[in-house]
């Protein structure tokens, strides 16, 4: 159905039509010129050294662990409130994911003491994500990594220039990884880019994102390489220039949506503060965010009720969803056993709102006074 207030609007004009009819004319589409500018900007956005585009997040992920050497019979440490591409990586190199508890309804980032616990000798890596864009507790997780000589893996698909005491979310661990889906703060439909400090680790994952081969059809084409070899089992890991056109003109937008975007969460929290059932994570958080979702969760909900709050919304048009169904309750992971209070309370409990830059504030207002009729009929009766 359309609705009047869409949870996401894709923030594009002429500038992307006219990236990719310039792209279109170049006659060269696949990874080129234009994925490399893509590579420099972003790195340069994000004060990192290294950059390299992919085809989507997931598989920065699964480089990343190809990258750092996880492997059969080992353990990464990871939440359960997230996309199941953040675990599924792990799976993909053969090790175990073993899930994280979030800190709870205030803060729905994985917990640094649930992670202590969690160590074992298998245990090779922590992979984070920072959820909605919100800097998970990086100092307690850097260095209880340090401690038990781990690596640390940033999933920071939700926060691109989100910022953790000065520095970029994706900057702090080993590897970050960023998406650029359609519904992403960077919107290209598919694609990603991963970002490392390490040399050695940039230039493994140039060689895993394109086959293990040596050099590039670009350059070939160009004249600058006429023979490559194959040194690695790599992928086909690639952007093409197409995509990256959109992300350059998308990095252009970004930050201005940014802070548009946080102008209305600070509308949405102030209205929020009316309802008593209602909490708001992260509502103390003064950093920079990319705020790329509003979660809300409901006090003594249940999924049940949390889907009868959501079905008085859609039926005054205004679109919701949750973030995110717990991946260890999926049937792939369910055998692991886990105990995650903190996120199943969330996850049954939880509800996105509409967030984007270009939603009015007297929109904010009907979503909040609609969510307050909706929790009266639902909660309160």
């Amino acid at each position: 159905m359309d609705y009047d207030i869409p949870l996401f609007a894709l923030n594009y004009g002429p500038e992307e039509e006219e990236a990719v009819l310039a792209t279109l004319r170049s006659k060269w589409i696949s990874m080129g010129p234009r994925t490399a500018q893509l590579e420099k900007t972003f790195a340069g956005m994000t004060g990192s050294p290294h950059a390299v585009a992919v085809t989507n997040c997931t598989a920065a992920l699964h480089l990343a662990m190809e990258i750092l050497g996880i492997g059969s019979n080992d353990e990464v440490i990871v939440p359960s409130l997230t996309f199941v591409a953040t675990v599924n990586a792990i799976r993909y190199v053969g090790a175990k994911p073993v899930f994280c508890d979030v800190v709870g309804p205030s803060n729905l980032n994985m917990d640094p003491r649930h992670v202590e616990q969690l160590i074992t000798p298998r245990t090779r890596a922590i992979t984070v994500m920072h959820y909605g864009g919100f800097p998970c507790d990086m100092d307690a997780l850097l260095a209880i990594a340090k401690k038990h000589g781990l690596a640390l893996v940033e999933d920071a698909c939700h926060g691109p220039l989100s910022e953790f005491r000065g520095r970029k979310l994706g900057t702090l661990g080993d590897i970050g990884c960023f998406s650029f889906f359609s519904n992403k703060n960077i919107s290209t439909g598919e694609g990603g880019i991963m970002v490392m400090n390490n040399r050695e680790h940039f230039e493994k994952a140039k060689l895993m994102r394109s086959h293990g081969m040596t050099s590039l059809s670009y350059e070939r084409a160009k004249g600058h390489a006429v023979a490559y070899d194959v040194v690695a089992l790599g992928y086909n890991y690639r952007i093409d220039d197409i995509r990256a056109s959109l992300a350059l003109v998308q990095l252009q937008r970004l930050r201005p949506d940014l802070e548009k975007r946080a102008r209305i969460r600070n509308r949405y929290i102030e209205r929020l503060r009316e309802l008593e059932e209602v909490i708001v994570p992260f509502a103390a958080h003064t950093g920079f965010v990319s705020n790329y979702i509003l979660p809300i969760v409901l006090r003594k909900a249940n999924a049940a009720t949390r889907e009868a709050v959501r079905e008085q919304l859609h039926g005054r048009g205004i679109q919701t969803s949750v973030h995110y169904p717990p991946v260890h309750r999926f049937s792939i992971y369910r055998n692991n056993r886990d105990s995650l209070p903190q996120t199943e309370v969330v996850s049954d409990s939880e509800i996105s709102l509409p967030m984007h830059g270009s939603l009015k504030m007297e929109e904010v207002d009907r979503v909040v006074e609609t969510l307050k009729e909706g929790i009266w009929i639902i909660l309160k009766k």
